[in-house]
């Protein structure tokens, strides 16, 4: 049984392992009011997509992956957030990599594709009070082709960010919101106008329109959801005289990243006198090991002290995706999940300070109005406040340099119990303390520099985690895909495991002129992408791997030209999706390419939000870029709506094209000697390729065929029949 501390005892608590090393601060006294009212606390979470970022989640098998979800969604367990944010797929990259839309053409529906349904209903399913937000960052190239498009008041004038705000949107948005409730059982809390994309006042009114006419009344928006400083909250002011924008806009939201970023005073007055709350849509904190710990509270606190946001998410929360992808989740991440074919995951400690707060709040409480600020030494605290008695203390002292005694009176309509204390420091994360008794109604601690405390009335916490996680293994090698395990795509969400869409949508289906099931490309029109478009593709395997021959049978449409993929190093810096590495790709009238691409046309070009732009800086390359052609020819006896066999090879500094088994073009170029496997369809600016792939393999120069490629054991479909 844990000591009751006294008092007199204070000046020992929470000292850790410091043994008094640091000096001590004058103390610092607050008072806590249960009564003194106080902003709704809205909660603390991650999003989940702006990248793909569950691909390879999916495909873990159990009970691993159902154990990572409960280490992020699970109350009081392991990250426990109480909020989550994801991606209304829509067929475009939008930082790693593309989710299937429901919708890829106007007269398509289908609620099964993808998997970010599923992994709303698990976190729901493990807690049925979390929130539910979404928005858009891509959106398929029909939308905004026909109807009313409505102006934009800020942000780019790119022709497709301009569709993007028209009457199509809203029936798009409606169309997935009617799935998520009557396929899913779920209702969203809170939409999003569109990820860092402008600001359309007329959008924003039609969008409130159409929700209400459609049964989505009590579905709040929020706008704008953008990152620069210079105009992100340039519409607020216009809320006070506009009432129709004013009606349609539920909630402020914007990017912010604290210290360096927060909401001006100004703002702040406007929205209390709108009545309007203030929502942080995407923080970042890149940061790994226990800093990233550390800022993550920090960040959460000062969202509340500095810019008086109520809730804050982060992106993003597993990192379910190939560790090539750009912000692959080594200090972005809470959990990496990263490696489904060996069953191994890891957590970061950042997933610790989420716990920080989502072990001792719950949405619906209350900031105690009074119980935040500054402490004098360095750090901040917030006090949170349940709708009874019960409240959570929460600080941090990331810039402090000294220890500090902060004394907390605790004022009526507050509970008189003890309370649990929970501590992270560099050496030892998310640890139950000594609890502590107030003594006359005070509460006083002494705290460390570069520590976060936890402080509450409630119990019940506790650091989750299970043991005998496997090993990292690699991927599998030689691999060998027929998609014949797939017996009702469906239930597969119609995506075949590993395979990793970096843009496009690249989908299991029957296979034209054969039995058997085929992947191919169903996004017929370019995208409304979020960032720099490409091609669409697709990418699978392992990085380092080297020499090898990746084949696969292909079936072109008229106009069609698809490719195969190897030595992938690289898919963009996440704003763009210009690959590095090789490919050959065949056309419908026979021409086959050799091509190396090597990124972007102009690797230095600035693009992006400012840490992308910062990226690039940093990484100052003066290398070439854009496609190379190495070699090309002219085939006889191809033709659309036949199979062919199309293999590219690696051998060292050759690299070789193979049609239907006879070797037709060779090359050699010593730019990238290893890489992913992968494949690629050819896109214009208004038609994109359709075409079918068969039979994957990625196998030992001169190997033998392996055996198809079936479950491990334990993977489960992510949509299974009894659920449907």
């Amino acid at each position: 049984m844990r000591n009751h501390l006294s008092l007199s005892l204070i000046f020992l608590l929470l000292i850790g392992e410091s043994n008094g090393v640091f000096a001590t601060a004058p103390e610092q006294r607050v008072t806590l009011q249960g009564n003194a009212g106080g902003k709704r606390f809205d909660g603390i979470g991650v999003v989940d997509g702006g990248g793909a970022t569950s691909v390879l989640l999916k495909d873990y098998p159990e009970p691993q992956r159902s154990q990572i979800l409960d280490l992020m969604y699970k109350p009081k367990f392991g990250a426990s957030v109480n909020a989550l944010y994801v991606e209304i797929p829509g067929d475009g990259n939008s930082t790693q990599g593309s989710m299937p839309s429901h919708m890829h053409k106007r007269d398509d529906l289908n609620y099964s594709r993808g998997y970010i349904w599923w992994v709303m209903q698990e976190a729901k399913k493990r807690n049925p009070k979390l929130s539910l937000d979404a928005t858009a960052w891509s959106a398929p190239g029909w939308v905004g082709d026909q109807g009313p498009v409505f102006a934009k008041n800020a942000g780019s004038d790119e022709k497709g960010d301009l569709n993007f705000f028209s009457q199509d949107t809203a029936n798009y948005y409606v169309k997935w919101l009617q799935g998520l409730r009557q396929v899913y059982g779920l209702e969203l809390d809170a939409i999003g106008i569109r990820n860092e994309k402008g600001v359309s006042y007329d959008f924003s009114k039609a969008l409130r329109t159409t929700l209400t006419a459609n049964g989505f009344k009590s579905t709040k928006i929020h706008a704008f959801d953008n990152w620069p400083d210079d105009w992100k909250f340039n519409f607020v002011k216009d809320m006070l005289t506009d009432k129709d924008l004013r009606d349609s806009i539920d909630i402020i939201g914007a990017h912010i990243n604290p210290p360096e970023s927060f909401t001006p005073a100004s703002v702040r007055e406007l929205a209390e006198s709108l009545d309007k709350p203030i929502w942080n849509t995407e923080q970042h904190v890149y940061k790994a090991g226990y800093d990233g710990l550390i800022s993550m509270v920090q960040g959460f606190n000062e969202n509340f002290v500095r810019s008086g946001a109520t809730k804050i998410v982060n992106w993003y929360g597993i990192a379910g995706l190939y560790t090539m992808t750009p912000y692959s989740g080594e200090k972005e991440a809470a959990i990496r999940a990263n490696w489904p074919w060996s069953a191994h995951y890891q957590l970061n400690p950042v997933l610790w300070g989420y716990a920080h707060y989502g072990q001792f709040t719950e949405i619906g409480w209350t900031y105690l109005k009074g119980g935040s600020g500054d402490l004098t030494a360095g750090g901040t605290y917030v006090t949170l406040k349940s709708p009874a008695s019960d409240y959570s203390i929460i600080l941090e002292t990331k810039d402090a340099t000294t220890q500090q005694r902060v004394s907390f009176e605790i004022g009526g309509g507050l509970s008189s119990n003890r309370l649990a204390v929970w501590r992270s420091n560099e050496k030892e994360h998310f640890a139950r303390q000594d609890d502590l008794e107030p003594v006359n109604g005070v509460v006083t601690l002494t705290v460390d520099p570069h520590t976060v405390y936890s402080l509450t009335t409630t119990r019940g916490q506790r650091k989750g985690g299970f043991d005998k996680i496997p090993e990292i293994k690699a991927f599998p090698f030689p691999y060998y895909e027929t998609f014949e395990q797939y017996a009702d795509p469906k239930q597969w969400g119609y995506l075949p495991r590993y395979f990793s869409d970096i843009s496009g949508a690249f989908e299991l289906t029957a296979c034209p002129g054969r039995k058997g099931r085929c992947l191919r490309q169903m996004t017929p029109v370019p995208t409304i992408s979020w960032g720099p478009d490409w091609q669409p593709y697709t990418i699978i395997g392992d990085d380092a791997w080297q020499d090898y021959e990746v084949s696969t049978d292909v079936y072109l449409q008229p106009g069609d030209a698809a490719a195969v993929m190897g030595r992938v190093n690289h898919v963009g810096t996440g704003f763009g999706v210009i690959p590095k590495g090789y490919f050959a790709q065949l056309d419908d009238s026979g021409q086959l390419r050799l091509v190396v691409i090597r990124g972007k046309a102009d690797p230095k070009k600035l693009e992006g939000d400012a840490e992308q732009q910062a990226l690039i800086k940093a990484q100052n390359d003066s290398s070439a870029g854009g496609e190379k052609l190495l070699a090309t020819t002219q085939l006889a006896g191809i033709a659309p709506k036949r199979w062919h066999k199309l293999a590219l090879r690696f051998s060292g500094s050759t690299i070789t094209a193979v049609v239907d088994g006879k070797a037709v073009l060779s090359a050699t170029d010593t730019l990238y000697g290893k890489g992913m496997a992968g494949l690629m369809v050819a896109a214009s600016h208004n038609r994109v390729s359709t075409p079918y792939f068969d039979n994957v393999l990625i196998n030992r120069l001169n190997g033998t065929l392996p055996k198809p490629a079936t479950a491990i054991a334990g993977q489960r479909s992510v949509y299974p029949r009894s659920a449907r």
